[in-house]
């Protein structure tokens, strides 16, 4: 059984809650597992498409995240490491999943972007981005892969700079890169980040040194590429602002460290300022006030379901993110959506497939709670008072299909199927109104191929998606009830419910779109709902 550390206070000051955020490909699983090793926390870490079922990658559990290399489903790893707690959640970089990584991202304290030394910040990196900022999160940039030829560390601190409006204070700096990389130095500690093995090594030696000029720099690295490192360091030290704790837990400076997740550089120090610098639990939004988590009472929320995590059981859980007080095992908490009380009487913490139960827990902390459709995401629980978190929306899909059984007798299976995707985020659906079946709704192609393996992996169903006379829906409301109620008996053909029930229209084309809003002034149409519980 998983054992946490419960000496600090009970508003959660030893907990570091955080997400890791990329383009794909830049080598954030890489990282993961890394750190994962680091810690502590696994024997060996795995690499993205290795051989051998031992070493496969820690965090990627999906056939197709397996397969193809590539993270589609949030993973949640809690582990120990110098005294404190981490929650590490490890969020898709596929674009096509952007909806689970907005939830994911409004579960946690911090983040550390990852940014890859060749192709620098890329659109899915300025997308994560602007979603910490929109949240005030934190973040830590961790530049990767100067292992290998990329571009210049000035050039890609002026770009983060300039691209992020962000404030850039370096920690490590990068002695060499390419097949000339020696290792990394501490800025801030005069350590010198090696390996005992000489250039293209891993990671194993820590040299303490006077300076950038010491000259037992020079016993280990070529004269060139020392001369070149200490040039841009010197450079860097006189551009770039000190690190200041507080303007980067107010979202607007990001201590940067160069390294190569591959070659394990620096990555203890990168555990070290996470512990150090990134924030503990921080109050939540929510209504009528924000929780904060020195609060007594116990509450949180869920941003994720996931179904058949462990195929052998069927089973669906609930990850909730805890927001203030301390959660015992056993505990009935108001389901606030439903009124009723619900017993946790199998809380889990996670490592990836892994899982074992959790006696307490504290803010900060992620536990998963087995449910069999109960919990759905933008839940809250609570003792006491209700409370209602707000910032988990809904996006209106960009692909819409209409899905075909090829099995006509699997009509009851294909329900539950697409009702637990439903809430996973992995699809939406929307029934219309009409009665003509229902139409499948997809932020990006990827979720369609995740849909179609997972039918046939997990339920046994093989099903075809087919083109929908539809391109684009969205959620539609009105404060005049009489023009609400017109508008929906006029475009009856074109509305849809979504699993709560909620009117949609679905438009064939942006024409069509535009000239319906047009048509119906006292009528909004949303690109974005607020999933309340």
């Amino acid at each position: 059984m998983m054992t946490i550390n419960t000496t600090s206070s009970e508003a959660g000051a030893d907990r570091r809650t955080f997400a890791i955020i990329s383009h794909p490909d830049a080598g954030k699983t890489t990282l993961t597992e890394k750190l994962l090793y680091f810690a502590g926390a696994i024997r060996m870490a795995g690499h993205i498409k290795s051989r051998g079922e031992q070493r496969r990658t820690q965090s990627d559990w999906l056939a197709m995240e397996r397969a193809r290399g590539i993270s589609v489903s949030s993973s949640v790893m809690t582990f120990e490491h110098a005294g404190l707690t981490f929650n590490l959640l490890d969020t898709p970089g596929h674009h096509d999943f952007s909806e689970d990584t907005y939830r994911t991202l409004s579960a946690v304290d911090s983040a550390i972007m990852v940014i890859d030394a060749a192709k620098g910040i890329e659109s899915q990196t300025r997308k994560l981005f602007e979603v910490c900022r929109l949240r005030d999160i934190p973040i830590i940039t961790f530049i990767n892969k100067m292992d290998r030829e990329g571009r210049d560390p000035l050039e890609l601190l002026d770009e983060i700079e300039s691209t992020l409006a962000l404030d850039v204070s370096p920690i490590t700096w990068p002695v060499g890169s390419g097949v000339n990389f020696h290792g990394c130095f501490d800025l801030r500690q005069s350590k010198f980040y090696t390996s005992s093995a000489g250039r293209g090594g891993a990671y194993d030696l820590d040299l303490a040194l006077t300076g950038i000029h010491d000259p037992e720099l020079d016993r280990i690295v070529p004269p060139d590429v020392a001369s070149a490192f200490r040039e841009s360091a010197e450079l860097a030290s006189s551009v770039y602002l000190p690190f200041d704790p507080k303007s980067f837990l107010q979202g607007h400076m990001t201590p940067v460290l160069f390294g190569s997740a591959l070659k394990d550089f620096p990555l203890p120090r990168l555990l070290e300022v996470l512990a150090e610098y990134a924030p503990a639990p921080q109050p939540q939004p929510a209504e009528p006030r924000p929780i904060r988590p020195e609060e007594n009472r116990v509450t949180g929320f869920v941003f994720k379901v996931q179904a058949n995590m462990d195929a052998n059981h069927r089973d669906r859980v609930a990850f909730v993110r805890l927001c203030s007080g301390r959660f015992r095992r056993g505990m009935r908490l108001k389901h606030v959506r439903s009124g009723r009380a619900l017993a946790v009487n199998n809380p889990i913490f996670f490592f990836a497939r892994e899982r074992d139960l959790a006696e307490e827990a504290y803010p900060g902390d992620i536990i998963g709670i087995p449910n069999h459709g109960t919990l759905r995401v933008g839940d809250a629980l609570c003792e006491g008072d209700d409370v209602r978190f707000t910032g988990l929306p809904n996006f209106a899909p960009e692909v819409l299909r209409r899905i075909r059984l090829d099995d006509p007798i699997r009509g009851k299976q294909l329900k539950r199927a697409l009702n637990d995707f439903a809430e996973e985020g992995v699809t939406q659906v929307f029934d219309l109104v009409s009665g003509s079946g229902a139409i499948i709704g997809a932020v990006g192609q990827l979720q369609l191929d995740v849909l179609s393996d997972r039918m046939q992996s997990e339920y046994g169903i093989r099903v075809g998606l087919e083109p929908a006379p539809y391109a684009t829906a969205r959620w539609v409301r009105s404060k005049d009830e009489s023009a609400f109620k017109l508008f929906i008996e006029r475009e009856r053909h074109s509305i849809a419910r979504d699993r709560d029930g909620e009117p949609v229209f679905l438009a064939r084309n942006a024409w069509e779109l535009s000239h319906t809003k047009d048509k119906w002034p006292a009528i909004e149409f949303l690109e974005t709902r607020e999933r309340s519980g």
